[in-house]
């Protein structure tokens, strides 16, 4: 599985100083490339990052940032700089490692928060990125470690094809970012990275599957989750395998992938549940969904079916939600018909159930 979490972050930090240290005699004062910051004000925005994810975290913020900022004392300079960022990258560490699972704090794109796994991407991201920043107007080398750029990917940047092969990971994150280009792919004027969306559902929280969490599911892992005994059950597993290969094909769309149903009471998973893809062009999206056999009769999937339609039937781009059933599955007939679902025309030799969109 591609990790995501303290290790990474202080991986990214040692890769900067390794980077940086060795052009503290160099002026700091031209602008980094690419940005109207000093290379310096550049190093200050990396360890201001990084201390305010950690606070982010600590703070269990809401709604808005936790309103601090650091600054340099005056008359700091580039080895101070990079003491800087090496000390805010380990207190970004050292509080991703002890933040509960579950536990988000505000960040304003795409959902308004992220866990501590999306905060550790976006760090080992901001350190990455504006090492390079920093490299090119000093005339170093900044090339990082394949795998962590191929995590930053894979964690943050779902909605990019991602690359051909291990060397090419680290031009693809630049071409993510706007940085830099790669042959038959336009140049991104505009880019966001995506933190996973979580939708409350009663006694369950709907947490999306990254492609990371999503590959690892696939081949027999635990995708980073605590499971209910017998779990992840065999439905599970087909569906992260498809979000697995709509991944590596360029085609995954993020939010209409699989989602893991988790208690929240406990923070163990008992099940999957998502679309088979994102809507067609008549704004229709099918779902599916499974449960480990033993959180089955309990009411979690109707709970956890009825949040996820409700979310998405408020997205523009969706007219109708579909599930299509087997006719002896009288218990996910049950599922969909507590959830707001009503019967159809069959498809084929399966039950067809659908939900519309509020006129």
């Amino acid at each position: 599985m591609l990790f995501m979490g303290g290790d990474q972050v202080e991986e990214a930090v040692a890769h900067a100083a390794k980077v940086l240290r060795p052009a503290v005699g160099r002026d700091w004062s031209v602008k980094a490339g690419g940005l109207d910051w000093s290379c310096l004000k550049t190093a200050e925005h990396i360890a201001g990052d990084l201390v305010a994810y950690a606070g982010q975290l600590t703070g269990r913020a809401t709604d808005t940032w936790v309103p601090f900022e650091i600054a340099f004392d005056e008359g700091s300079g580039p080895e101070d700089a990079i003491h800087v960022i090496e000390s805010t990258g380990g207190l970004l560490a050292a509080v991703v490692r002890t933040t509960p699972r579950g536990v988000r704090g505000y960040h304003p794109y795409p959902h308004g928060s992220a866990d501590r796994v999306g905060f550790a991407a976006m760090g080992v991201a901001e350190v990455l990125l504006h090492t390079y920043d920093i490299a090119q107007a000093l005339g170093v080398d900044a090339e990082p470690p394949a795998a962590l750029c191929e995590a930053v990917l894979a964690w943050l940047f779902p909605h990019v094809p991602p690359a051909d092969a291990p060397a090419d990971q680290w031009a693809t994150l630049l071409w993510a970012t706007g940085r830099g280009s790669l042959p038959g792919r336009p140049k991104r004027e505009r880019w966001r990275w995506h933190n996973a969306l979580e939708i409350p559902a009663g006694r369950l929280v709907l947490r999306e599957v990254s492609a990371a969490a999503a590959a690892d599911l696939a081949a027999g892992g635990t995708g980073g989750l605590p499971w209910i005994e017998g779990g992840p059950f065999e439905g599970t597993r087909r569906a992260a395998e498809m979000v697995t290969k709509a991944y590596a094909s360029g085609v995954h769309r993020p939010e209409w992938g699989m989602f893991a149903l988790v208690r929240a009471e406990d923070e163990v998973a008992v099940g999957g549940m998502g679309f088979h893809g994102p809507p067609d062009e008549e704004g229709v999206a099918e779902v599916g969904y499974d449960l480990v056999p033993g959180a089955r009769g309990r009411g979690y999937a109707s709970e956890a079916l009825t949040s996820l339609s409700t979310w998405a039937l408020t997205r523009p781009e969706v007219s109708t939600l579909l599930a299509v059933i087997e006719p002896e599955n009288a218990a996910s007939q049950a599922v969909v018909a507590r959830a707001g679902y009503t019967q159809t025309a069959n498809r084929e030799n399966l039950h067809a159930y659908v939900r519309h969109a509020s006129a």
